[in-house]
C-alpha cells in the first residue's frame, strides 16, 4: 500500500504560466462572446500530479484594458438537480498581485481578491453573477476602492456545462502596468456542490487566500 504524501505535489513547484495578449476583448457588441479567448490562453491542469482530475478549464488573456478570465466546467447534469441552494450554484475566487510579490507572506495594496457568486434564475437554465472585490485576511494594506459595476461578466448554463467569463478592467487592478511589469501573482479557487474544489496550485490546506508567496505567476506575453 502506497503511503499518501504529506504535501501535495504542486507544493514543490513554482508555477509560471503564459498569459497571451488578446486585443479584441471585451466584445461589447456581442452578447454571446464577451472574451472568446483562444486555446493558447488555457492554464495548465495540475490536478493529475496528485492523482485527481481537473473538471474546469481556465483561460486567461490580457491587453492594455485589463485581464480576461474564462472558466468552462463540463459535466453538470447532476448540478441541475439542486439549483436553488442558499450558497449558490457555483463560486469562483481569484487572487491577483500586480507586483508578483513572491517574498512576502501577507497581501499588499497591490493584491486584490475577486469573488463571483453564480446562482440559477428564471427557468433554471440561466445563471446570474454577482462579482466584486472581497477582503483578504491579514493584508498589510488595501487596494483603492473602485466604482461598482466596472467588472463585466457573462455566464452560460446547459445540461453539458456551465461557463463564466469575467473582464477585470485595469481600473480594478491596482498597479496593473504591462509597460513596466509583465509578471502577475495569480491564484484561483473554483467550487460547485458536487465536485472537489479546483485550484491552480496548492489548495486550502495552506493559507492560500492570504499569502501571496503561495500564488502562481502569470507571464504576460505578446
Amino acid at each position: 500500500m502506497t503511503a499518501k504524501p504529506l504535501l501535495p505535489q504542486t507544493f514543490w513547484f513554482r508555477i509560471a504560466a503564459n498569459c497571451p495578449r488578446v486585443e479584441d476583448f471585451p466584445q461589447s457588441d456581442n452578447p454571446w462572446a464577451l472574451l472568446d479567448l483562444p486555446a493558447s490562453c488555457a492554464l495548465p491542469e495540475l490536478a493529475q500530479l496528485d492523482g485527481r482530475e481537473s473538471w474546469a478549464e481556465v483561460r486567461v488573456g490580457w491587453n492594455a484594458r485589463g485581464l480576461g478570465i474564462a472558466i468552462r466546467a463540463d459535466g453538470v447534469a447532476d448540478l441541475q438537480l439542486q439549483p436553488d441552494r442558499p450558497e449558490g450554484f457555483a463560486n469562483v475566487h481569484l487572487w491577483i498581485d500586480t507586483r508578483d510579490s513572491r517574498n512576502v507572506s501577507r497581501a499588499t495594496r497591490f493584491c486584490t481578491r475577486f469573488g463571483a457568486h453564480l446562482s440559477v434564475r428564471g427557468a433554471k437554465t440561466q445563471l446570474t453573477v454577482e462579482a466584486g472585490r472581497r477582503p483578504i485576511a491579514r493584508a498589510t494594506a488595501e487596494p483603492p476602492v473602485f466604482p461598482h459595476g466596472l467588472i463585466v461578466s457573462r455566464s452560460e448554463l446547459s445540461r453539458a456545462k456551465w461557463m463564466l467569463e469575467l473582464f477585470l478592467p485595469a481600473q480594478v487592478l491596482h498597479g496593473f502596468d504591462p509597460e513596466t511589469n509583465r509578471r502577475l501573482g495569480f491564484a484561483y479557487q473554483i467550487s460547485d456542490h458536487v465536485r472537489e474544489d479546483q485550484f491552480l496550485g496548492v489548495g486550502r490546506d495552506f493559507p492560500l487566500g492570504e499569502n501571496p508567496s503561495l500564488w502562481s505567476t502569470l507571464d504576460l506575453r505578446d
